[in-house]
């Protein structure tokens, strides 16, 4: 019997490899870096399957070119690159990789918050240039983290691991959400919910776990970085288009806000040349780049097209109105 095909837009792993192989036809993009959208509407045509990441945008024009599409595998918590309204009129499913990224995530955005706290890469770019002359009482002085206040703007499963780790500095923990934490979370991890000028204004550090949609667009401007402390500092590990760049490129520069770390960016991969500043730490989307997390990512992907082609039910799939009747849930 011939085998549905899969287009990969990335070579994934030898573990999500070797699982999807078993079901499908797969053809990689292993060429460095991401294929260009040409060569990725050429390469979609005739496939009945899609594995992506968040690179790619998923629209109608590409669906127009892969009339055979039934699947859509983000690798990707996020799906902003997808127009999912457009899949599901086109009756292509379309999933995600929830879950299996939460810890990892908020590893990460801890390493940027004590990087730029305590200015970890000037200390280590003066510790590589030679010049170092030794030990001095003021040199490099940072910003303690035990203690203060922490902001955290999405209290979804990320965030309050964020939250979780916090309770082991001693922290002071706020937060807020479009709802309201049980008690029984707010109990845990003794987070108290404000409301959003009053967490920006009151921390010390301000997290940024929110997805991207169109109220959480724009979220942090020039209005929001005003009500921060001068001694406070910006975290972002969400999605770069929910912090206006122009508006904290300014903040810096008038020393608004003390710094900032950053893992995504608004014209990502553009990075706006304001940003480049010792006072800011800048990381290239790595929050969920552990080796374990991401081989977990592409199976979960792979997991999700083999059951859509099984007739069950994709366990993460996003628009499951696509389901034609009768298929399995």
């Amino acid at each position: 019997m011939t085998k549905p095909t899969v287009f990969s837009t990335h070579p994934l792993f030898e573990e999500p490899r070797r699982k999807i192989a078993e079901r499908f036809d797969v053809e990689y993009w292993t060429v460095p870096g991401r294929p260009p959208r040409d060569e990725l509407l050429r390469r979609v045509a005739g496939k009945d399957a899609l594995i992506c990441l968040l690179t790619e945008t998923i629209d109608a024009e590409l669906l127009g070119a892969a009339p055979r599409l039934r699947m859509v595998a983000n690798v990707a918590v996020g799906f902003d690159n997808i127009d999912l309204q457009a899949c599901t009129r086109r009756k292509v499913a379309v999933s995600n990789t929830p879950g299996v990224l939460d810890e990892t995530t908020a590893d990460f955005a801890w390493t940027l918050l004590l990087a730029v706290a305590r200015r970890l890469l000037e200390g280590d770019a003066l510790a590589r240039s030679g010049q170092w002359q030794g030990w001095n009482l003021d040199q490099i002085c940072g910003a303690d983290v035990w203690g203060k206040t922490l902001g955290i703007l999405g209290f979804g499963r990320i965030g309050r691991a964020v939250a979780r780790r916090a309770r082991g500095f001693g922290m002071r923990i706020v937060y807020n959400d479009a709802a309201h934490a049980t008690a029984e979370i707010e109990n845990e991890l003794r987070a108290e919910f404000l409301e959003r000028d009053q967490v920006v204004a009151e921390s010390d550090f301000v997290s940024l776990h929110v997805p991207l949609l169109p109220e959480t667009r724009g979220l942090i401007g020039a209005a929001e970085l005003l009500r921060m402390k001068p001694s406070a500092f910006l975290i972002n590990t969400s999605r770069g288009p929910v912090v206006q760049e122009s508006a904290l490129v300014a903040a810096l520069e008038r020393g608004t806000i003390a710094g900032a770390a950053l893992d995504v960016y608004e014209n990502e991969p553009r990075i706006s040349d304001g940003l480049r500043r010792p006072n800011v730490v800048l990381a290239p989307h790595l929050a969920s780049a552990s080796t374990e997390t991401r081989t977990k990512m592409a199976v979960m992907a792979v997991e999700n097209t083999i059951a859509l082609f099984d007739g069950r039910r994709p366990p993460n799939i996003l628009n499951p109105e696509v389901l034609h009747e009768g298929a399995a849930i």
